[in-house]
């Protein structure tokens, strides 16, 4: 008799949960930097300073937050990364300092959202799918789109209704309370704790020996020789440049240079995150089908083209054009990524390469939070970092446009392997 509904739905929509609160939180900081340039009187570099200081420290946390989740399990890595979001977003309503501000928010709420991440989300799917993985993959990666649509807006709305500390004291409560004994009570790391087995059990039993010689012959120096490492890794730099680094961080502030009302700000970010969450779900499927290479090219040229419409968007109606737009390439290029690391480097060690990806992504989102706000400083305008934004997108679509497709290169190891 066949079970119809497997737990490991319950494990994906409590991470899909996760993620979406912890990771919503932090996307929400582009709704704090005039309230808080008011209150410590900081310029727009200096507050952004505090994003990119976040970023680098996300970004560096991934590899040790991969060896706890080894170590420790997912399920209490995310629980008390949530946990150590929710107290330290408190805390932040009782600084008085920048440099309290720097400290909580670009260190310890940081270090919390890295434990919140991919990675971890990586293991559980890894554990709990072996069938179904990339339509697993694809509702937790919704969370960030499902975060964005509802507590970005829901955050610029409090912070206008009452005020940047009772929102900060909201959303951390709301981690703490709700979210934190969620995670812990229910979440599971492996099926074999409630004594079940994996959806679709037999399909990668096989591969175990194949994993074991893989990390005894496995070289970094290999990898660094390689260009799909390198053609992939920028691109991908560049990809977070132009979305949680610019993006994330100054739409919000450069919306209300245009005069846009918050119910028309909020709209429009409202409208970016639910065509986010499409395009994310699309982009899994697409992948599956057509050449990811490919995709990648479009999705970086589309990227780039909305943000022509973003610099002349003076009218509401074309901002929010650009959000639907942009929305749907936003975060879709993870899935396309990830599918051709898999496919280049399945001889060596997946979690590396994967590692290196997104510290690349954090790297470039830290430079596309500070940039901009250095530029707006000197000229008071965000328009020379959005043209530089489409020149990159520009060299990151050439780049995919030189990558090899994953097939022929597999039809070439072979035919080496024949001759030898």
């Amino acid at each position: 008799m066949k079970i119809k509904f497997h737990y490991a739905w319950i494990i994906i929509l409590i991470t899909f949960l996760t993620f979406l609160t912890v990771q919503g939180i932090r996307l929400s900081f582009g709704a704090f930097i005039e309230p808080w340039e008011n209150e410590f009187s900081l310029d727009r570099g200096t507050i952004s300073l505090i994003s990119t200081l976040s970023f680098i420290v996300y970004g560096i946390s991934q590899p040790i937050i991969g060896r706890l989740v080894d170590k420790l399990g997912a399920r209490i890595i995310l629980s008390f990364s949530t946990l150590l979001v929710g107290i330290s977003i408190v805390l932040i309503s009782f600084v008085n300092q920048p440099w309290q501000l720097f400290f909580l928010y670009g260190v310890v709420v940081s270090i919390g959202v890295g434990g919140t991440s991919n990675v971890a989300a990586s293991v559980i799917v890894t554990n709990w799918f072996n069938k179904k993985r990339g339509l697993a993959f694809g509702i937790i990666e919704a969370g960030f789109g499902a975060g964005q649509m509802l507590l970005v807006p829901g955050s610029l709305l409090l912070i206008d209704m009452l005020s940047w500390k009772a929102t900060v004291i909201i959303q951390g409560v709301l981690l703490v309370i709700l979210i934190f004994p969620i995670t812990l009570l229910f979440l599971r790391n492996h099926p074999m704790e409630l004594g079940l087995k994996p959806i679709g059990e037999n399909i990668i039993d096989t591969s175990k020996e194949d994993t074991k010689n893989i990390e005894k012959t496995f070289s970094i120096w290999q990898v660094f020789l390689k260009k799909e490492f390198w053609f992939l890794i920028l691109p991908f730099g560049i990809c977070g440049f132009t979305t949680t680094g610019l993006m994330d961080t100054h739409l919000i502030p450069f919306a209300q240079l245009c005069g846009f009302s918050t119910s028309t700000t909020s709209f429009a970010i409202s409208i970016l995150a639910a065509f986010n969450i499409i395009g994310i779900l699309l982009s899994g499927i697409v992948a599956d089908i057509w050449s990811s290479r490919k995709f990648l090219i479009v999705l970086y040229t589309s990227r780039a083209l909305s943000l022509f419409i973003l610099i002349f968007s003076s009218d509401p109606y074309l901002f929010i054009i650009f959000a639907a737009i942009f929305g749907l390439v936003d975060f879709a290029t993870v899935a396309p990524t990830q599918l051709l690391a898999t496919q280049y480097f399945k001889d060596y060690s997946i979690g590396f390469i994967l590692g290196w990806l997104f510290l690349s992504h954090q790297i470039g989102s830290a430079l596309g939070a500070y940039l901009p706000g250095l530029f707006y400083n000197m000229t008071g305008s965000y328009i020379n970092s959005f043209y530089l934004s489409i020149i990159l997108l520009g060299i990151a679509a050439f780049l995919n446009f030189l990558l090899p497709e994953p097939f022929k290169a597999s039809l070439k190891e072979i035919k080496l392997k024949k001759h030898s």
